[in-house]
């Protein structure tokens, strides 16, 4: 006999194949099928992370594991839509996430500055987006360099995985472009602090044109997102799809659902960054109520956007997702701004609402 559970008076199957519409079951798999799943494959990496012989790259290989595990787990949400194709969806996201996170420690915790090195580590997404590129010393230019083959043997799994994609080609230049400006941004984004800024923003500037309407430090908040690739990713699992339906997606994603994204990450860390002296984006901000306004404004265009596209009912859930998953950290509570997110899932609607409260109980258990 299958095992159902009740949610919202709606009864749900747990072991269903075909893919659920009803935000319900999009949830419900996610949260009890592919959270377990996205685990273990983050164990996996963790166990590989242990064997790396040099102890500073073990540290960082096994923290960014340890404290960044809700990004794979996060990512894995792009699996759902996909049944006939999550097991490889789960690898690629799993993998690729963790060279992102991993990467993000070495700039973050090295004490280096050294913009070439942070270039040439991250030479490795690329490589792990692009069959055939033969992995390389990617640490060639940073001050330690013995991982025991860890980030290879994570870009060459990336590599098999998006290899049989059947419509990989499709949205390969568009994967490529947002890769660039996830790569840019993270480059500028760990360089000395008396050029960092400057950096940032000449290299925004040159990108802005093309997106009205935006301020500088929301395309770099968007640009640090990797939720638009996991979504072609899906789209590429697709037996037959055109540019069309590739631009669709990235449009809806980037700048509003990345955007969203990535400033509600720094919304719930303001305090921690203040304290550390780390960059964040919302500190750009002339004042609370502009940022309370600009995140509004980045709700709606979300969801305005989620609903122009084939798979609204799972956008929109990705949507309201992000507002419940970040507004229910403690962090939250802790700063006071608990007030905020109330007027953040209110300007989402009810649904978001839900989710955040259903959200809040699943992390008593996670």
């Amino acid at each position: 006999m299958e095992p159902h559970i009740k949610l919202d008076n709606q009864e749900v199957s747990l072991n269903y194949q075909p893919l659920e519409t009803s935000q319900v079951g999009i949830l419900v798999r996610y949260i009890f099928i592919t959270i377990p799943r996205a685990k273990k494959l983050l164990e996996t990496w963790e166990k590989k992370a242990q064997a790396i012989p040099d102890i500073n790259l073990r540290q960082q290989a096994l923290a960014s594991i340890k404290h960044k595990a809700f990004h794979c787990q996060g990512g894995a949400v792009y699996a759902v839509p996909y049944p006939q194709s999550e097991s490889q969806l789960l690898q690629l996201i799993t993998a690729y996430q963790t060279i992102c996170d991993y990467l993000d420690n070495l700039c973050d915790r090295a004490g280096s500055t050294d913009g070439d090195a942070f270039l040439l580590l991250h030479q490795s997404l690329i490589d792990a987006l692009t069959p055939g590129n033969i992995p390389k010393d990617y640490y060639a230019r940073y001050s330690i360099h013995e991982d025991g083959g860890y980030l290879q043997e994570l870009v060459r799994k990336c590599q098999s995985c998006v290899e049989v994609l059947p419509s990989y080609q499709v949205v390969y230049p568009d994967i490529m472009r947002l890769a660039d400006l996830y790569i840019q941004l993270q480059v500028k984004k760990h360089l000395a602090l008396d050029i960092r800024e400057q950096e940032l923003k000449q290299w925004v500037q040159e990108n802005l044109p093309q997106y009205p309407g935006i301020l500088w430090q929301e395309f770099a908040a968007a640009s640090g997102s990797t939720l638009a690739l996991f979504a072609l990713f899906g789209l590429a699992t697709c037996e037959s799809i055109d540019k069309k339906q590739c631009q669709q997606v990235v449009k809806a994603y980037f700048p509003w659902i990345c955007g969203l994204h990535i400033l509600l990450d720094y919304f719930i860390d303001q305090q921690e960054d203040c304290e550390g002296g780390d960059l964040n984006f919302t500190f750009y901000y002339e004042s609370t109520e502009q940022m309370l306004d600009r995140l509004k404004l980045f709700i709606q265009e979300a969801h305005r956007c989620a609903d122009l596209l084939p798979s609204s009912t799972f956008d929109k859930t990705i949507v309201e997702g992000l507002l419940a998953a970040y507004l229910s950290d403690n962090k939250v509570s802790q700063q006071g701004y608990r007030p905020i997110a109330h007027d953040l899932l209110d300007t989402s609607g009810p649904s978001a609402v839900r989710t955040y409260r259903l959200c809040s109980a699943v992390r008593k258990f996670l």
